[in-house]
């Protein structure tokens, strides 16, 4: 029988925390809300739901969480990343509970689709489905990678596997809040792209980016070009030659804000950080090394 515990990280998450735990309840055997102080209901709602709570001060995900691995006892074989924004798909339920009794012992990870949806539409154009992403892993097998934003799982052993299904993301904030979250996205990720230019501290390359296209271009590609300019063509690819276009209304809003409005504020970021130290590079990287520090 294998048994796994799902970690959700939180704050101030009660709009989405209920349905994320009852989706995880059918599969798991435990659920560990690692939360932030949040200030509203999220911890009520989640002990009531029976999960187990702790609190740790925010940093970022990537401390946040393998702060939780390392800190909340966990006994299961397998473990699952969510956020409280997220939930399992029924069919990715069905399929949890059919293979993972039956996986080799060399398979330590688990890839399931991520499946987006945005102003009550599923996003499935503009290179938006599927995105191959690393939720489940073995216990002792796995931790995030240390990065600012769009950190994933490094396992230290084994090989993964795709399954078939789908988890799903639908923040049901509003537009004000997206803007506000996307915000603070585009300082962590200047702070990541810094990083890969002037290669202040190590990161640790995850066992899937070969396998993700948009990570894959991303590192070999966008990372390296002109700031500013590679926002028109990567939204220009994205809308048009991967027809995001066709994702309607909901879409046409959604590749814009998160396509092109949110990589421009990126580059802008960088460019004010740059100008900010003269383009020093010792200063850059010292910076650099002590928000990673922190």
């Amino acid at each position: 029988m294998s048994t796994i515990t799902a970690i959700i990280l939180t704050y101030n998450e009660e709009l989405h925390i209920e349905r994320c735990i009852r989706s995880l309840q059918v599969v798991t055997n435990e659920i560990i809300v690692l939360d932030s102080f949040s200030t509203d209901r999220t911890v009520v709602i989640a002990k009531e739901l029976g999960a187990q709570v702790l609190k740790n001060k925010w940093v970022n995900h990537s401390v946040q969480f393998n702060w939780g691995i390392e800190n909340a006892n966990i006994t299961t074989q397998w473990i699952l990343r969510m956020d409280a924004d997220e939930y399992l798909s029924e069919d990715l339920v069905n399929e949890l509970k059919e293979k993972l009794p039956i996986l080799e012992n060399d398979v330590t990870g688990l890839t399931l689709n991520y499946r987006h949806y945005f102003c009550g539409r599923w996003i499935k154009h503009g290179t938006r489905y599927p995105i191959p992403l690393l939720r489940i892993w073995r216990n002792g097998a796995g931790k995030i990678e240390n990065k600012w934003m769009d950190e994933r799982v490094v396992l230290s052993e084994g090989r993964t596997i795709q399954l078939k299904s789908d988890f799903i993301h639908d923040d049901l904030n509003d537009l004000t809040f997206f803007i506000q979250k996307h915000n603070g996205y585009a300082t962590r990720e200047a702070i990541d792209m810094l990083n890969k230019e002037y290669k202040a501290y190590q990161e640790e390359e995850p066992v899937t980016s070969k396998s993700h296209i948009n990570l894959y271009l991303k590192n070999k590609f966008y990372s390296g070009s002109f700031l500013f300019i590679r926002v028109f063509v990567y939204f220009f690819y994205r809308y048009f030659i991967r027809l995001g276009f066709l994702d309607g209304i909901p879409g046409l809003v959604y590749h814009f804000l998160q396509g092109f409005w949110y990589r421009f504020l990126v580059d802008a970021k960088i460019y004010e950080l740059k100008k900010q130290f003269g383009g020093d590079r010792e200063k850059i990287v010292e910076w650099l090394k002590s928000v990673n520090s922190k």
